[in-house]
């Protein structure tokens, strides 16, 4: 009975020995005397006990490392950096889980040397740029780096995924210096367009004023020409008026003095009737008045001829 009991007891510690779990996302490799044997994929397992060892569980996972440091761009202008890199194991094949087991001692060793690869990979294309053109260089620098250290990682048996450059600034002096640009070209800017605004501004009251100028002299001139017509038109109808009451008078055997004398008095009667309390002096005499007939006799002969 006690043989049965130690049995048992050695059959279930070596069952206990033998079996164990591999995490869904790891992969365990397993050495014999020191030597790599085999790679587990997730599940139960069994190992072969004291003899087969578990010495590593390789995440095949997604992972990813922040980093910050610092450049020189080829004017001596420091430049800090902020990135997120985003890697994983490349795949599961038994080759590529050896390369990652055995590559470096530690996961330690692992994230030193990456860090400083892509470090060195960004540092030497930033020392090949100057400081003014680094900001719109990002997409760039990211691509530029992914293609030089994506074979390495692959000696490695891992695979970049993605390279963020989520931050980056200068020394406060070059900020400084950066803010003072920016903002004289923005006062630049505003200059530049006050003054086209002005100048539009000035342009179109110019032109307002010269069409204004034209359009009044084109009154003008339009209103002269249709005075001028006006009186022409006025002269032709007192002469014709005055024709046709003269032939009139002598048909009737009239004296035609009778119609100056009538205008004379027409002409004392309107000055009046409108003067406006203006002063107005006239020869009122006879001889006045016949010297007056006279020169609308003589207007009158004129303007028949």
């Amino acid at each position: 009975m006690e043989t049965i009991i130690i049995i048992s007891a050695i059959v279930i510690a070596v069952l206990g020995m033998s079996l164990f779990t591999v995490k869904q996302g790891t992969i365990a490799v397993i050495t014999m005397f020191g030597k790599y044997k085999r790679a587990l994929a997730p599940g139960l397992r069994v190992k072969i006990p004291l003899i087969e060892k578990v010495t590593k569980r390789i995440s095949i996972q997604n992972q990813s490392i922040e980093m910050e440091f610092q450049a020189v761009t080829i004017d001596q202008a420091n430049v800090y950096f902020k990135s997120m890199l985003l890697y994983s194991v490349m795949d599961a094949e038994e080759e590529t889980i050896k390369k990652v087991a055995f590559k470096f001692i530690s996961n330690k060793d692992l994230m030193q040397a990456l860090i400083r690869t892509i470090e060195g990979s960004i540092r030497s294309y930033v020392a090949s740029q100057k400081q003014s053109e680094i900001l719109g260089l990002r997409h760039e620098l990211v691509e530029n780096v992914k293609s030089q250290i994506d074979h390495t990682l692959e000696t490695w048996g891992y695979h970049l995924l993605d390279l963020q450059i989520n931050d980056i600034t200068f020394d406060a002096a070059i900020i400084e210096s950066m803010s003072k640009v920016v903002a004289s070209n923005n006062l630049k800017a505003a200059a530049e367009n006050e003054g086209q605004a002005l100048l539009i501004t000035k342009t179109k009251a110019a032109e307002a004023e010269g069409n204004a100028i034209k359009i009044a002299a084109l009154a003008e001139k339009e209103a002269a020409m249709l005075r001028g017509q006006g009186v022409a038109l006025f002269r032709q109808e007192v002469a014709k008026g005055m024709s046709e009451a003269a032939e009139e008078m002598k048909q009737a055997n009239l004296d035609t003095n009778v119609i100056l004398f009538s205008m004379w008095t027409e002409a004392i009667k309107n000055f009046a009737e409108y003067g406006k309390g203006n002063t107005i002096f006239l020869d009122g005499s006879a001889e006045g008045m016949q010297k007056t007939m006279r020169q609308i006799q003589s207007m009158l002969s004129n303007d028949k001829n």
